[in-house]
């Protein structure tokens, strides 16, 4: 077998792509789910309904599709260069511990400092904190060629140790009777609600705000030209004048950033607190995200709330059905693979020798 590049992919194809790629996932899924003795037609309806046939569902769906859609531009802005973030689970706890930290200074009071202060330095420091967790893989890539890969993948474990050694002990909360979790922050510094008695959060509007601005910053700025050439071609990039290095750590400190922002809006806006469960892998489901969304930040909104609706579906229809939960991680996975396999296919021939 032979992949041929194809002269000029027609538009047709491009756009058939998507569509191929869905009802691939769909036929396979839907075997799994007569595998378990189940209906396919009833396992479905109760999917989608569980994820966005009610509007306790779709603010349950965009409350997941939050943290989601801010991994998933730390793994956009990292790959357009080349940089393969695997840390953003990592870097998402340490923004968290970072919020908790500053939002829980002095026994949940924060000193007496107001909100209007208090708050911006805990998403301070939770940026900072994230993207300073990245940095060091990034310098030992562009100075000693380490394969970043391993060393951000390594990151996440030794976070979560550290979270765990933390929140039993110097931060430990006190009243959360033997529980490991961080204090609580005050009521004043959590997120708003963007529909009373729901948990959907104004942290949604900032991430959807954050995906039009890493758009922009990509599309219309120097840096963001500097990080499509060196994602293209790093060497040819570096002939023609980019400073890989100084790109590389622009683009290391950005894409940290925005994780380490998921773990403070997940602290502010759901849970209040760090506990080393918060996160059923944002981290690595902002991968799947980003791929999904070719790349593109736009598109990440999109693919967050898909992945979230089904996450979020998935229970309903394991309740309902019977089906088990982990028919969601199936699908999402199956739509990563024949996405990536049907972009494949509208860009190359297959010639059988």
């Amino acid at each position: 077998m032979r992949l041929d590049k194809r002269a000029a992919p027609s538009a047709l194809a491009l756009s058939l792509a998507p569509v191929g790629a869905v009802v691939f996932t769909l036929a396979v899924s839907s075997l799994l789910v007569l595998w378990a003795g189940a209906p396919v037609g009833p396992t479905w309806g109760h999917l989608v309904r569980g994820g966005f046939g009610s509007v306790f569902a779709w603010t349950e769906t965009l409350t997941r599709a939050t943290p989601l859609i801010l991994t998933g531009l730390a793994a956009t802005a990292a790959f357009k260069a080349r940089l393969f973030n695997i840390g953003a689970e990592g870097q998402l706890y340490a923004g968290a511990l970072a919020a908790a930290a500053v939002g829980g200074l002095h026994g949940g009071e924060g000193f007496g400092l107001p909100v209007a202060v208090l708050f911006p330095l805990m998403v301070l420091a939770a940026a900072a904190a994230g993207a300073l967790l990245l940095l060091g893989p990034a310098l030992l890539k562009a100075r000693l060629g380490v394969d970043e890969v391993v060393t951000t993948l390594l990151l996440n474990f030794i976070v979560l140790l550290g979270v765990s050694a933390l929140l039993d002990g110097p931060m430990k909360d006190p009243a959360a009777l033997g529980w490991p979790q961080s204090v609580a922050l005050k009521d004043e510094l959590s997120l708003g609600r963007l529909v009373e008695g729901a948990r959907a959060h104004t942290g949604l509007l900032a991430a959807a705000a954050l995906s039009i601005g890493l758009w922009a910053l990509l599309k219309f700025t120097t840096f963001g030209f500097d990080v499509r050439a060196l994602g293209a071609n790093a060497r040819a990039a570096a002939f023609a004048g980019v400073r890989v290095t100084r790109t590389l750590v622009g683009v290391a400190l950005l894409s940290g950033a925005l994780a380490g922002l998921a773990g403070a809006v997940e602290v502010a806006g759901r849970t209040g607190y760090v506990t080393l469960d918060m996160s059923p892998g944002y981290g690595y489901s902002g991968i799947v995200i980003a791929m999904l969304a070719g790349l593109h930040p736009l598109g990440v909104l999109a693919a967050s709330v898909f992945v979230a609706g089904v996450l979020v579906g998935a229970d309903s229809m394991s309740r309902a059905i019977g089906v088990p939960t982990y028919i969601a991680d199936v699908i999402v996975a199956a739509s990563l693979l024949s996405v990536l396999v049907a972009a494949l296919l509208a860009q190359y021939r297959v010639r059988w020798r």
